[in-house]
């Protein structure tokens, strides 16, 4: 009516509110799809370096880094509370709890292998190398959620913490490691200066794998009930980033793709997110190993 009586004005009105309007949906097609158990709650994110040493840890911490820019973005708060420096630049593997508003259900979203395709900044000769890294998303379990944990099921170490220091924090032996001996699950701790901080963060790290591993066995077992076979999320290649000779990153799952790899890099990575939490269930597999070109 508007565009037939040339109300320009009017006009103008529709299309702000069509633009809220596709806003709410968005916002409640989101709602929709995090709705899981411990969709809404906090989550802890494990970053761990794949084979390729320095080139690995370097990838490592540049995920680490695009998360907690993610984080910032959100304003949830992250807090790393476990890192193992690499042996010249990087990190071998770090633990980083996340807290805000459906963090788990938005981050589980990134659970699997990520890889870099780039020009080493540490190769001499500037060749072109891929690295890989494993991400791992669990639920920070509530207190009241049942998740069995027996002492005589774990082995509790003390150490001194390493890393930069100050207040007794690398002077004393303050950081905890714990091995849940069934599993062969080791988590540790060593931000505080406090022992038992350290050992009840830990303690509520391993819950959370702890209720990961044994979801995952049960789905397996669902799984080979039904006679059908599910990629395991976790352990396959999700995502490429390629930074040459070209620059994309590239969702294995989804097909969602986009060219400005710096900004996902600064933790612009909610399209990726979007993408894999509104892709039908039966299409939320990665890309086999081996199926997919070096250039992505």
């Amino acid at each position: 009516m508007a565009v037939e009586e040339e109300d320009t004005a009017t006009l103008g009105e529709v299309e702000v509110g069509l633009a809220d309007l596709g806003k709410r949906l968005r916002g409640l097609e989101l709602q929709s799809a995090l709705s899981g158990e411990y969709d809404s709650g906090n989550a802890i994110l494990s970053i761990n370096a794949g084979a390729g040493g320095t080139e690995s840890q370097d990838w490592a911490q540049m995920l680490l880094r695009m998360y907690l820019r993610w984080a910032e973005r959100k304003r949830f708060r992250a807090d790393v509370i476990d890192m193992l420096a690499g042996d010249d630049a990087g990190v071998k593997n770090v633990t980083v709890t996340v807290e805000g508003a459906h963090a788990y259900g938005l981050l589980h979203a990134e659970s699997g292998v990520h890889r870099l395709v780039r020009i080493s900044p540490f190769d001499a000769n500037k060749r072109r190398h891929t690295s890989f890294a494993s991400v791992f998303i669990y639920p920070d379990i509530p207190d009241d959620i049942d998740v069995k944990i027996e002492e005589k099921d774990l082995r509790i170490d003390v150490y001194r913490s390493t890393g930069p220091g100050g207040q007794s924090v690398n002077t004393t032996d303050s950081a905890v490691r714990i091995t849940h001996l069934p599993t062969g699950m080791v988590v540790t701790c060593q931000d505080e200066k406090s022992q038992h901080k350290n050992k009840a963060k830990a303690l509520k790290v391993l819950r959370g794998r702890l209720y990961e591993h044994y979801k995952r066995e049960r789905d397996e077992e669902l799984s080979k009930l039904d006679g059908t076979k599910q990629a395991i999320a976790w352990g396959s290649q999700i995502r490429s980033y390629v930074l040459a000779p070209y620059q994309l990153v590239k969702d294995h799952r989804t097909g969602e793709e986009t060219g400005n790899v710096s900004a996902v890099l600064d933790g612009d990575v909610d399209r990726f997110i979007e993408a894999f939490l509104f892709k039908p269930p039966d299409a939320k597999t990665a890309t086999p190993p081996g199926k997919e070109t070096d250039d992505v």
